[in-house]
């Protein structure tokens, strides 16, 4: 995944909007020589070590050593090092850091739900929504790749997912049925996919949409519904959404469904990460 040059920009311009650490160069070090070591206090899935490398690489820094994204990392475990100037090695320092404690949290999250879920379906995906903190996407998105899980949605002209708030403009789910063919040939490249009630999921089947997303849906009622979906097109998409979290993620996948959309992937608490730096 390539994270634009313009948004690294961004993260360096919020933090040194004039350009200088004042800090490093009114005590006149900016010029000396170091060594710093990203290092972690806590077990993690590691995220976001080549966009660090690409930041380290406008302030004049080499980055030595550098595990890739998607390393194991127990607690103890230094994951980067990077020389250069004292000044570049400071400006670097935070930003490259707030990286790693937040987008890492978010891939070690979502390997573990993924882990959950596969061990009882493995043709059971995690799907994370567009309900994520704004400004964040480039990194949470990666981040949860690299843990594993998948967009459910990277946008909206990515697909169509018809809501219950569509259907009240269009003239109700009678004439959304009505018209699933012909709705259907002017996105013959694309899925159809329909949030659903327990009550009207299996007319939609019927009616030949490719997917339906069932929406806080309880998983014992899910397990009872995902069969006779199945029964009517075996090659329908069913995703169960709405409260699916770490806790009941596998009770989800056991129902049979395909994927499990949930939100609670773009939250995480930070790890505990931190650097040691030396002179040259």
């Amino acid at each position: 995944m390539y994270i634009p040059d313009s948004y690294l920009d961004e993260l360096i311009a919020s933090d040194i909007p004039s350009g200088i650490d004042l800090t490093t160069h009114v005590l006149g070090i900016g010029a000396q020589l170091g060594r710093m070591e990203y290092y972690t206090r806590d077990a993690a899935l590691l995220c976001g070590t080549e966009e660090a490398a690409r930041i380290f690489g406008r302030f004049g820094c080499t980055v030595v050593e550098a595990l890739p994204s998607g390393s194991m990392l127990a607690p103890g475990d230094v994951f980067m090092t990077v020389e250069g100037p004292a000044a570049g090695l400071h400006m670097g320092w935070k930003i490259c850091l707030n990286i790693f404690e937040y987008y890492c949290a978010l891939a070690t999250k979502a390997r573990q739900m993924v882990d959950a879920v596969h061990a009882v379906n493995p043709l059971c995906e995690v799907l994370s929504t567009r309900k994520l903190m704004p400004g964040t996407k480039p990194f949470d998105v990666k981040a949860l790749t690299v843990g594993g899980a998948f967009p459910h949605r990277l946008g909206l002209s990515e697909t169509v997912l018809v809501f219950e708030h569509h259907l009240t403009f269009y003239g109700g789910l009678e004439k959304f049925i009505a018209d699933v063919p012909q709705l259907k040939a002017k996105v013959c490249e694309k899925k159809l996919f329909v949030e659903s009630s327990v009550e009207d999921a299996a007319r939609l089947v019927e009616a030949g949409v490719d997917g339906v997303q069932l929406d806080k849906v309880a998983p014992e009622q899910v397990a009872q519904l995902v069969p006779q979906l199945k029964a009517i097109n075996p090659h329908v998409t069913l995703i169960a959404a709405g409260g699916v979290n770490l806790g009941n993620a596998a009770e989800y996948a056991a129902t049979g469904v395909d994927g499990l959309a949930t939100t609670c992937l773009h939250f995480a608490k930070p790890l505990d990460m931190s650097v040691r730096m030396s002179t040259l």
